[in-house]
């Protein structure tokens, strides 16, 4: 099992503990707004890294948006097989025509 397995792991376990005792708890507890605040909250922060900051920071950042990814998935009973997937269904197609084919700009 490799550590984004783990970590997923760890997460579905931790979200019913009790909030005073789990930072997954608690998040979860809290509920989707404020997991979608957070995981924007690590992706801007992630992007000041990659323009200002040290290596080191960017892959921390890095980190805190994977770990707040894989909390948002849980939080829709969604988990990394339907990332790898989705992944898997885009191999061999152009990022652009992947685009094109959503609409998306």
């Amino acid at each position: 099992m490799d550590i984004l397995d783990q970590l997923e792991q760890v997460i579905a376990e931790r979200r019913t503990a009790s909030p005073d005792e789990s930072y997954v708890a608690k998040l979860h507890a809290r509920g989707l707004p404020l997991i979608a605040r957070k995981l924007g909250e690590e992706g801007v922060e992630a992007a000041v890294a990659l323009l200002s900051g040290s290596d080191e920071e960017l892959v921390g950042e890095a980190a805190d948006i994977v770990f707040h990814l894989l909390v948002a998935l849980n939080a829709r009973g969604l988990g990394l097989a339907d990332v790898r997937a989705e992944l898997a269904r885009r191999e061999g197609v152009s990022g652009l025509d992947e685009k094109a084919a959503r609409g998306a700009g």
